[in-house]
């Protein structure tokens, strides 16, 4: 099993914009310009996009094998916990044509 996500994690080229440590998916494209990554004393808050012609189940299934080996502990399907940050995948439109927004806060 650890060999799969080391394997999915390192076929993923790519970070999401103002997420370094967050892999892009195979398949998903970053939507440039979209999102925005505000610092603050508090914590960082990030958001970004990504589309692609994927099924909700391949985008969920992928980060939930990707991020716990990156040291996210999974809260639900799309939300996951790191040092005291959560990380939100919220998925918009049809399966084949999705929109992914990533959002990064302070727990």
């Amino acid at each position: 099993m650890a060999v799969m996500v080391w394997a999915a994690t390192a076929q993923a080229q790519d970070f999401l914009v103002g997420l370094e440590d967050v892999p892009l998916m195979p398949g998903l494209a970053a939507v440039e310009d979209a999102g925005m990554v505000f610092d603050a004393p508090g914590g960082r808050i990030v958001e970004s996009y990504a589309t692609g012609a994927l099924d909700r189940g391949e985008v969920i299934g992928f980060y939930a094998e990707t991020l716990p080996a990156l040291g996210w502990t999974a809260l639900s399907e799309v939300r996951y916990l790191r040092e005291g940050e959560v990380l939100v995948l919220d998925l918009f439109g049809p399966d084949r044509d999705l929109l992914v927004r990533f959002t990064l806060a302070p727990e």
